[in-house]
């Protein structure tokens, strides 16, 4: 009989559901992203859940205002890797255009869109676009969560 090996911490959840490419798809793609969050050990209200809420309130207002294909749904998905600090945010819809952020020196007031992305821009460590299988595309994100000392990650069933 061999002897027991001690299980390490889960270290990176993941989290994944299509929504109605509604604004009430939208309200509840950001709730459950917060409600996740405070499962996995990043409470309500904290800096880093409030981040990730923007994001996501951002990027699925984005899939259901400009990637909105009658009769499909969009796709959140979110995984939180606590050994690298970060929540990436992705939200996938089936509409084939990309989303474009106002051009370095354009003034954002004149732009028809993409005021949104700035505000990704500002809060997110980093983002970009990605293709999908299938039509469409997947617009992510990845926020910073803050360091805790290992003792003090809590230990996840998912």
């Amino acid at each position: 009989m061999s002897a027991p090996h001690a299980q390490e911490a889960v270290s990176v959840s993941v989290f994944a559901q299509r929504f109605s490419a509604t604004r009430r798809g939208a309200r509840l793609a950001r709730r459950l992203a917060t409600h996740r969050l405070d499962l996995w050990g990043v409470p309500y209200d904290s800096p880093a859940s409030e981040t990730v809420a923007l994001v996501v309130a951002e990027l699925a207002a984005n899939a259901v205002l400009h990637g909105r294909v009658p009769g499909r749904d969009f796709e959140l998905r979110l995984r939180c890797d606590r050994t690298a600090g970060v929540v990436r945010v992705e939200v996938a819809d089936t509409h084939p255009g990309r989303p474009q952020p106002p051009q370095p020196g354009q003034d954002p007031a004149d732009a028809e869109g993409g005021r949104g992305l700035l505000l990704v821009d500002a809060v997110a460590t980093r983002w970009g676009v990605d293709e999908r299988r299938g039509p469409g595309k997947t617009v992510w994100a990845e926020c910073a969560l803050p360091t805790a000392p290992r003792s003090e990650i809590p230990r996840s069933s998912e």
